[in-house]
């Protein structure tokens, strides 16, 4: 299942004992619909407040519902912030964590003097002038294999590896809003918004270019990016080698 949410209200996707996540929501909704209890899989696992419009679902479910009636029954039982946008028959075996090839990321920044109230759940307001032109030749620093251990959050183990490859990176602006898009093949926790944050830092003249070469590739500096607000952040697509994967 292709699946869109607002994250606001959550303490992100993966299921947490004490707060409401995606994940319970999608599992309560399966529920109503099945009678089964079930536990689903997802492709990644986006931090509380951030968003998805292509977060990738997969469950087990002796239901007889067809793909197009799990779309419109689920989507009567979720609440209004997330949606069931498609729905796939897939092989026993798909993992849409582990198949998948790349995750493309967006962060979404409000380049004027004052908030919006109507963005402000899906953008990160930086007042103040940016050098755009810098920060594009940044972004295409990070695209290749690098180790991103000066973007990460905290590991889940701590021998776990942190080097990552970016295959796209690219800054865009229209109107008042900077789109940093980032397509990779797997992402650290808090990476793709401390990257951000290097890029704003260098768009505010805080940090050179060399500086900002350094926490990519170099050894000999301690600095470490600052993340940016989870809410200007989206997992906007999941892409797999044969997607959707249907069974024929």
């Amino acid at each position: 299942m292709q699946i869109e949410y607002e994250g606001t209200a959550y303490a992100g996707f993966q299921y947490q004992v004490n707060a409401p996540s995606i994940q319970e929501e999608l599992e309560k909704a399966i529920t109503a619909l099945t009678g089964e209890t079930i536990r689903i899989r997802g492709a990644g696992r986006t931090d509380a407040g951030v968003h998805a419009q292509g977060q990738v679902i997969a469950f087990d479910t002796e239901s007889r519902f067809g793909p197009d009636e799990f779309v419109v029954a689920m989507n009567y039982h979720l609440p209004d912030d997330i949606a069931v946008r498609a729905a796939y028959i897939v092989d026993d075996e798909f993992d849409p964590r582990r198949n998948a090839r790349a995750r493309s990321y967006r962060y979404t920044v409000l380049r004027r003097s004052v908030p919006s109230p109507l963005l402000r759940r899906q953008t990160c307001l930086v007042p103040g002038a940016l050098d755009l032109p810098l920060m594009e030749s940044a972004v295409k620093m990070y695209e290749g294999e690098h180790d991103f251990k000066r973007f990460a959050g905290p590991l889940e183990h701590r021998e776990a590896s942190t080097v990552r490859f970016v295959y796209e990176s690219s800054v865009s602006q229209s109107g008042d809003l900077l789109m940093i898009d980032v397509k990779g093949n797997a992402f650290l926790p808090h990476q793709v918004r401390r990257m951000v944050g290097a890029l704003v830092d260098v768009g505010r003249g805080k940090i050179s270019l060399n500086e900002f070469k350094l926490m990519i590739d170099g050894d000999e500096t301690e600095a470490v990016a600052h993340s940016m607000p989870a809410h200007g952040l989206s997992l906007v697509s999941v892409k797999y080698d044969d997607y959707p994967p249907i069974l024929s």
